[in-house]
């Protein structure tokens, strides 16, 4: 284990299903510094700075259950790394991507993204509006 580790105690699967999504790794992408290819998620840069969107208590149940799926579809797979999970051949493992697909269209829907957004420069560009709004500029 290093510094590097960070850990949520009182996370939920809605967290998980939020920080699973395209919409958080756009901003991750997008945000977070790197060491040579690698990425250098930083709670400081990436994490604080994130705007979580306020979704409906059905949005959120929506989140849940998609998040649920993830793991689910995971657990179907006990002998196989996230490096095989989630490789060149994710689509040996069509449940796992279908359930990331339903958490992606969730999490877009408890922004207000799904079919306004087509691309993931759009999506950062919301995010940052977003951002600056709660930082109040």
């Amino acid at each position: 284990c290093s510094n590097k580790v960070r850990l949520m105690p009182d996370a939920s699967l809605y967290h998980f299903g939020i920080l699973e999504s395209n919409v958080h790794m756009a901003w991750m992408r997008a945000v977070c510094g790197r060491l040579k290819s690698d990425y250098d998620y930083s709670i400081k840069i990436v994490y604080n700075n994130f705007p979580w969107p306020t979704p409906t208590v059905e949005q959120k149940a929506r989140i849940e259950k998609t998040a649920q799926a993830i793991l689910d579809a995971r657990a179907k797979y006990p002998d196989c790394s996230f490096a095989e999970l989630y490789g060149e051949h994710m689509w040996l493992f069509p449940e796992l991507l279908t359930a990331h697909q339903q958490n992606d269209k969730a999490v877009m829907q408890a922004y207000g993204f799904w079919g306004k957004l087509n691309t993931e420069t759009e999506c950062v560009a919301e995010l940052m509006k977003a951002y600056k709004s709660l930082v109040g500029e």
